[in-house]
């Protein structure tokens, strides 16, 4: 298990209050962190993953205004640097993704190449 001593992304106040509207809600398994990351696949070649799920020894550990987060160690070298914010609004509502290491992105927003 690593613990990272700063966190690799940012999390916006908009983020971070969704984050703990979610974890607030009722049956909220409180053993999950939000898991950070990426994966093949999207129409820029890889996809960012946001969501809650199990830590495991591959890894990194840190905190962003109290809400547990896990990332896979592997996948810093990717999103060292970036900034998620939620938009509430009515045409455009989830979770957004700002990344410097991104050489493109797409029209979706949630894929990237580097």
């Amino acid at each position: 298990m690593t613990t990272a001593t700063s966190a690799p992304v940012t999390l916006t106040e908009g983020a971070i209050n969704e984050l703990r509207r979610l974890m607030g809600e009722e049956g909220f398994d409180v053993s999950q962190r939000l898991r950070i990351g990426v994966k093949g696949g999207g129409c820029s070649g890889m996809t960012y993953v946001l969501g809650f799920d199990q830590p495991t020894d591959e890894d990194e550990r840190f905190e962003i205004e109290g809400i547990p987060c896990v990332m896979n160690k592997s996948h810093g070298l990717y999103l060292y640097g970036m900034e998620v914010d939620w938009q509430g609004g009515l045409n455009s509502r989830g979770f957004t993704f700002s990344n410097p290491n991104a050489s493109k992105t797409c029209g979706c927003g949630t894929s990237f190449a580097v």
